[in-house]
């Protein structure tokens, strides 16, 4: 797969005002020639300086009919969404024009190289963490990451439990507003069971529902209410993060980033 790293490495051949010198930044070219659109790699010659060097070789990586122009403008930093598309034009290669005009393209898309990212959360009420991964993702704020998310939401009322955490979830009986008698079966966690013993009522059978505790794939991203659980580390023999209860749109973007960041340097220490 080409993917260039940013629109800046491609430039675009409509003329020749500086004769046969290119931009200094430019890796890869796109021209217009009777036959079709043509993307080319360009290399410049290693000795010169300047913003404008002389080209020593062009070699074409896709012309004609293997070519293919997106029809719509696009946010050309949103990596994930641009290789999902290019790998659906049926075309080795697809060209896109961004909101700003600027451009780049993908020659032989390969979906694979994409990141998995796998989330944790639960419902009732809204899953948070699920829920504002999936606006930041739409507002292409992880698209520079080249990661997809893989959102294992669980939903809690198929536990059939008689008292659940709290009212904000639309339960009738919760552990912050009823009591809890001899023989029910609370959905809980940690914090929970905390509560239940220091509520004097340690007999009581509790089911977990913490994503923290669900988590079976790595790298991932969990919540969990216990603050002094919240990082990136390995949990279990997996490596992932912990974002509390209430966390932040920010906090869960920069946990995102560290998990994928940490992941990536622990795959190249192993030599992967």
């Amino acid at each position: 797969m080409i993917f260039p790293t940013h629109c800046k490495e491609v430039g675009a051949i409509t003329g020749k005002p500086c004769g046969d010198r290119v931009y200094f930044l430019s890796r890869y070219m796109i021209r217009e020639s009777p036959e079709g659109t043509e993307v080319l790699e360009v290399e410049q010659n290693p000795d010169d300086r300047g913003m404008m060097r002389r080209v020593i070789s062009l070699r074409t990586l896709a012309a004609g009919d293997e070519v293919t122009k997106y029809p719509d403008p696009v946010n050309l930093h949103d990596r994930t969404a641009l290789l999902h598309l290019a790998s659906a034009s049926g075309h080795r290669c697809t060209i896109f024009r961004g909101l700003d005009e600027h451009t780049t393209f993908i020659c032989d898309p390969d979906p694979s190289s994409l990141l998995i990212l796998h989330i944790y959360d639960i419902l009732p009420p809204r899953p948070h963490l699920s829920a504002t991964i999936h606006e930041l993702e739409r507002d292409g704020l992880f698209g520079e990451l080249s990661v997809t998310f893989v959102h294992r939401v669980r939903d809690i009322r198929e536990i059939g439990a008689d008292v659940y955490p709290c009212r904000a979830a639309g339960f009738i009986r919760t552990l912050d507003s009823d009591p809890v008698r001899e023989g029910d079966t609370v959905a809980g966690c940690m914090t929970g069971a905390q509560i239940l013993r220091e509520c004097g009522r340690a007999g009581i059978h509790v089911k977990e529902i913490c994503p923290l505790e669900s988590v079976l794939e790595e790298p991932f991203i969990a919540r969990c209410c216990r603050s002094e659980r919240e990082g990136v580390r390995e949990f279990r023999g997996r490596f992932g993060g912990a974002v509390h209860w209430g966390a932040t749109p920010r906090t869960i973007a920069d946990t995102v980033k560290n998990v994928v960041d940490g992941w990536r340097k622990r795959a190249e220490n192993r030599g992967c």
